[in-house]
C-alpha cells in the first residue's frame, strides 16, 4: 500500500523566511536602525550650528527637528533635536541659508504609524506561527487540526491491501487453522447466524517477539479480504488527559462504520495493565483508557462483522475483565516453531532469495532450537548479504552456516591479536567441551569447534547440534550438559593447574539448568516435587520470583551447588581419562583454528 506523505520543506527555507521578514520589519517599521547614526543634542547647540553656518539640511517634523550639520572631524553627520516655540526658526533658517522642509506624515508618532507598528509584527508572527503548525503537525497547516486529539492514530488497509496471506505464513499451522474459522465467517455469517453461533468478539495473540503475531493479524484480513486498521496499544495514551479515551471511541467508530473489518491492537498490555498494578495517582489516564476499551467492546455486536485482535508478550498482566468471555473470547498461543516449523519458515524466505544447489535447510533448522520467525528471516537475509560481500550471485550453505554463526556469537574478530599461551588455553578449553560431550551418553553430537574471536566476547566455541527434536529435557540430559559446560574449566585446570575467566559463560548457563533443576522441575531428591519458584514471565527472559521462605531458598543453594560440584568432577574425571587425546585434539585446534565435528571424531577414533 503506497503512503503518500506531504513533502518537508528544509529548515532552511523557513530560517532565510525569518531572516527576510526582520529585514522587512526593520527597513519599513524601524527604519532609523538602517540610517546612519543619529547624535541627539539640545536646541541651543541646533540654533549655535545654524550660527556658525554648519547646518547643511533641514526636516522639520511635528516633535522633533532632524539636521544634517558638519561635525567636529568636518565630516557631514545626522543630529536630531526637539521642536521648540521658536517663531524665529524659520527666518534663521532662512537667513543662513539652509535648505529645510516639514513633513508632518514622517513623524514617529503619527496614528497611522503608530498602528503599522503594531499591526506588521503581529501579522508576521501569526504567518510564521501557521508555517511551523505546517512543517509540524503535517496538516495544512491549520490550527483547528491541532486541537483534533480525539482522532484515532490507526493505519487503515483496504480490502486485501495488506499484502499478506496465510500462505506468508509459516511454523504456526495451529493458529491458522483457529484463524481460518474467523475467515469463514467473515465470509459465510449465515450459516453460523442460522445454528445460533456467535463469532468470538475479541481474539487474543500470545507468544514471545518475532514469533509472527502481527504477520498472523496482516494475513488473516488479507485472507478475509476485508478492512484492517492497525494501532498499537502505546498510541492511544499521551499527555493530554482523556485523550486515549476519545481515540478509542473513534476507533471502534470507524471500525463499525466500515464493518465487516479486523481491528488489530499491537502490544494491548500498554493499555490493559491490570488496575490492581496502576499507581492512581501517575496512570489515571491509562485506567480511563483501558474503562473505554472495555465499555466499546461490550457495545459493539460481533454479529456485524468486527472482530477485535490483539497482541501482547505479557499475557500475564492483563487486567482479567479484559479476558473475560465476551471480550476476548479466545487466546491463542503463537510459541515458537519446532523443527518443522523452523525448516517451513526458512522455506518461505529462502524463496525469494537466490540459493546455490547445495542448500540443506533441514540442517539450518536443527542448528537453530528456539529461534523465532523473526530470528529465522534475519539469518537468510544474513546469508544474502554474505553472499553479496564475496562476490557470488547466489547464497550456499556455508553463508548459511556462517550467518547461524553471526546470530548466535556475532562476526568473526579477523584482526583480533591472540598470543599463543592464550590461545592455546582458549583450545584446550574448547577441547574440554567436546571431548567430555563425545563421552556422554545424553550429550548432543559436536557440530563444530573454533577458537577464533567473536565480536559478542566470544574467544570461541563449540557448537553441538541435536539429531532430533528435544521437546522434554530428562534428569541424565540435564546432568549430561551440565558435565558438558564444567568441561572447559576442568581441562584449564587439569592441563594449566589454574583457572581463567573464559568459563564465565558456562557457569551462568549451567548455575541456570542446576537451580532449574531443584526450584521448577522437581529433579533434587532434597525437595522432591516441590516449587521453589515460578517463572515471573514465560515469554520474556527467564527471570523467576521466590516461593518459599529465605531458610528453604538456602538449602535450595546448597542443592544447585551439589549438583554443579558432581557435573565438574565427573568432567574431570572423563577428561584425566583421555588426557592424551585431549593433546592431540588441542595442538591440532590451534594449528587449524576452526574444526568440523567429523574432524574431531575422526581424529578422537585415531588418537
Amino acid at each position: 500500500m503506497n503512503v503518500q506523505k506531504n513533502p518537508q520543506k528544509p529548515l532552511i527555507n523557513y530560517f532565510l523566511i525569518a531572516i527576510a521578514v526582520i529585514i522587512l520589519l526593520n527597513v519599513f517599521v524601524y527604519p532609523e536602525i538602517f540610517n546612519q547614526k543619529v547624535t541627539k543634542v539640545d536646541y541651543g547647540t541646533f540654533l549655535t550650528q545654524i550660527e556658525k553656518g554648519n547646518v547643511k539640511k533641514v526636516e522639520i517634523l511635528n516633535t522633533k527637528i532632524t539636521f544634517t550639520a558638519i561635525n567636529e572631524n568636518g565630516e557631514e553627520a545626522a543630529f536630531i533635536t526637539g521642536r521648540m516655540d521658536d517663531p524665529e526658526l524659520v527666518n534663521r533658517l532662512h537667513h543662513a541659508q539652509v535648505p529645510f522642509s516639514a513633513n508632518i506624515q514622517s513623524d514617529d508618532s503619527s496614528f497611522f504609524m503608530t498602528i503599522l507598528s503594531w499591526m506588521i509584527p503581529i501579522l508576521i508572527f501569526i504567518w510564521l506561527g501557521q508555517l511551523f503548525l505546517k512543517n509540524i503537525l503535517g496538516n495544512g497547516g491549520n490550527p483547528r487540526q491541532m486541537l483534533n486529539f480525539g482522532k484515532s492514530n490507526a493505519r487503515f488497509y483496504a480490502n486485501a491491501e495488506t499484502g499478506k496471506t496465510f500462505a506468508d505464513v509459516a511454523g504456526q499451522d495451529e493458529a491458522k487453522e483457529v484463524l481460518q474459522e474467523i475467515v469463514d465467517y467473515l465470509h459465510n455469517p449465515r450459516k453460523y447466524k442460522e445454528i445460533g453461533a456467535k463469532i468470538p468478539k475479541g481474539v487474543l495473540l500470545v507468544g514471545p517477539p518475532g514469533t509472527g503475531k502481527t504477520l498472523l493479524a496482516k494475513a488473516l484480513a488479507g485472507e478475509a479480504k476485508v478492512p484492517f486498521f492497525s494501532i498499537s496499544g502505546s498510541e492511544f495514551v499521551e499527555m493530554f488527559v482523556g485523550m486515549g479515551a476519545a481515540r478509542v471511541r473513534d476507533l471502534f467508530k470507524q471500525a463499525q462504520e466500515k464493518a465487516p473489518c479486523i481491528v488489530f491492537i499491537d502490544e494491548i498490555d500498554a493499555i490493559g495493565k491490570s488496575r490492581n498494578s496502576i499507581t492512581i495517582t501517575s496512570n489515571d489516564e491509562r485506567e480511563q483508557t483501558l474503562n473505554q476499551l472495555l465499555a466499546e467492546m461490550d457495545g459493539f455486536d460481533a454479529d456485524k462483522g468486527v472482530i477485535i485482535l490483539a497482541a501482547t508478550n505479557r499475557p500475564e498482566t492483563l487486567d482479567k475483565a479484559l479476558l473475560r468471555p465476551g471480550r476476548f473470547d479466545r487466546r491463542i498461543p503463537v510459541e515458537l516453531p519446532d523443527l518443522a516449523g523452523r525448516e517451513a519458515i526458512l522455506k518461505v524466505h529462502a524463496s525469494k532469495v537466490k540459493l546455490g544447489d547445495d542448500i540443506d535447510l533441514n540442517a539450518i533448522a536443527r542448528a537453530t532450537p528456539g529461534a523465532s520467525g523473526a530470528d529465522l528471516a534475519n539469518i537468510v537475509n544474513e546469508a544474502a548479504l554474505r553472499a553479496v560481500k564475496e562476490g557470488r550471485n547466489c547464497v550456499t550453505q556455508r553463508d548459511l552456516e556462517e550467518s547461524v554463526e553471526v546470530v548466535i556469537a556475532g562476526y568473526q574478530r579477523k584482526n583480533a591479536v591472540i598470543p599463543k599461551k592464550d590461545k592455546l588455553k582458549i583450545a584446550y578449553h574448547e577441547i574440554g567441551h567436546a571431548l567430555v560431550a563425545s563421552k556422554l551418553s545424553h550429550s548432543a553430537p559436536v557440530h563444530k569447534i573454533t577458537i577464533i574471536p567473536r565480536t559478542s566476547g566470544s574467544l570461541g566455541y563449540t557448537m553441538q547440534i541435536e539429531e532430533d527434536e528435544k521437546v522434554l529435557l530428562t534428569k541424565e540430559q540435564a546432568l549430561d550438559k551440565i558435565t558438558t559446560l564444567m568441561g572447559g574449566r576442568a581441562a584449564e585446570e587439569l592441563i594449566f593447574h589454574t583457572v581463567t575467566s573464559g568459563a564465565a559463560n558456562d557457569i551462568q548457563q549451567a548455575t541456570r539448568i542446576a537451580r532449574d533443576m531443584v526450584t521448577r522441575f522437581g529433579m533434587s531428591e532434597e525437595f522432591d516435587m516441590m516449587a521453589l519458584e515460578t517463572m515471573v514471565n514465560p515469554y520474556l527472559g527467564s527471570d523467576t520470583r521466590l516461593l518459599v521462605s529465605s531458610e528453604t531458598a538456602a538449602k535450595a543453594d546448597a542443592e544447585v551447588l551439589k549438583i554443579i560440584k558432581i557435573c565438574h568432577q565427573r568432567a574431570t574425571e572423563i577428561l584425566e581419562e583421555n588426557k592424551e587425546k585431549l593433546h592431540t585434539l588441542a595442538n591440532y585446534l590451534v594449528e587449524k583454528e576452526t574444526i568440523t565435528g567429523e574432524e574431531f571424531m575422526d581424529l578422537l577414533a585415531k588418537s
